[in-house]
């Protein structure tokens, strides 16, 4: 009877309300990926060192993780920076803010990508970095040596440091890498993709940013994290998981619809 059909329609319009209401949390963004230092949830940190700064209002690093991304032989990775002789601040201070860049930012989602190495379970892959991030890097850089082109393998670690493999000579940046482009995508096997995008311009990743100005990465996530869902609904036969899915009414209840709304 008419009591039945009020009771469905109602139940419905509650239904659609409280899509309407709680979109499901987008798993690609305010993330924190799953390695060696991260926190499993980004959240404020009180205070974040130096150039790590930027992140403090929601970082997926503590200050203790900030304070050693800024040493010469930091315990984060022993990793040495002055492996061809000593790297310049200019081109360090770029190397520090590419380590809080990664240790730190919870936009980094849609590029999240899983790995099966020892010291981390995912990884970043081919984040779009804006151009001028890339160019200032490469132009404060281009005169220290390098002995390597892929600085996540391939070095001998024997005393506990990263050393250049035996045989390697140390050779100018500008050598090892020819272009900005070379140094964003190769430094760090793909982690990074050279993009010929502006900072502001909400298609790219800042490498860094003044936290005056709020963090322009925040929008840039976002965006791709939309495109990414967009292009998997259009490749998947299965509703993806995502805001609609949550709200994905049964196709019974969508033929009953206009009835009972009536």
């Amino acid at each position: 009877g008419p009591a039945v059909g009020m009771g469905v329609g109602q139940a419905l319009l509650v239904l659609l309300a409280a899509c309407a209401v709680m979109p499901a949390k987008d798993p690609l963004l305010n993330v924190c990926m799953d390695a060696k230092h991260h926190k499993t949830k980004p959240g404020p940190e009180g205070m974040l060192h130096d150039q790590c700064a930027p992140w403090k209002d929601n970082a997926c690093c503590t200050a203790n993780t900030t304070a050693e991304a800024h040493r010469d032989q930091s315990n984060l990775y022993n990793f040495n920076w002055n492996h061809c002789g000593l790297m310049p601040p200019k081109c360090k201070r770029h190397f520090i803010q590419d380590t809080c860049l990664y240790e730190c930012s919870p936009n980094l989602g849609p590029w999240i990508d899983q790995t099966d190495s020892s010291w981390r379970r995912e990884r970043i892959l081919h984040v779009p970095l804006c151009k001028e991030d890339c160019e200032e890097w490469w132009e404060d850089c281009k005169d220290y040596a390098t002995c390597k082109e892929n600085w996540h393998k391939g070095w001998n670690w024997a005393t506990g440091t990263n050393r250049c493999p035996w045989g390697s000579m140390c050779r100018p940046f500008s050598h090892v890498f020819p272009r900005p482009k070379d140094l964003c995508e190769k430094i760090w096997s793909n982690s990074y993709k050279y993009t010929t995008e502006h900072r502001g311009s909400g298609l790219c990743i800042q490498m860094w940013f003044d936290p005056a100005q709020g963090n322009p990465n925040a929008v840039v996530a976002k965006y791709y994290a939309w495109k990414k869902r967009d292009s998997t609904a259009l490749t998947e036969t299965v509703t993806p998981k995502t805001n609609k899915a949550e709200c994905a009414l049964p196709w019974s209840v969508l033929v009953l619809l206009p009835l009972v709304l009536v």
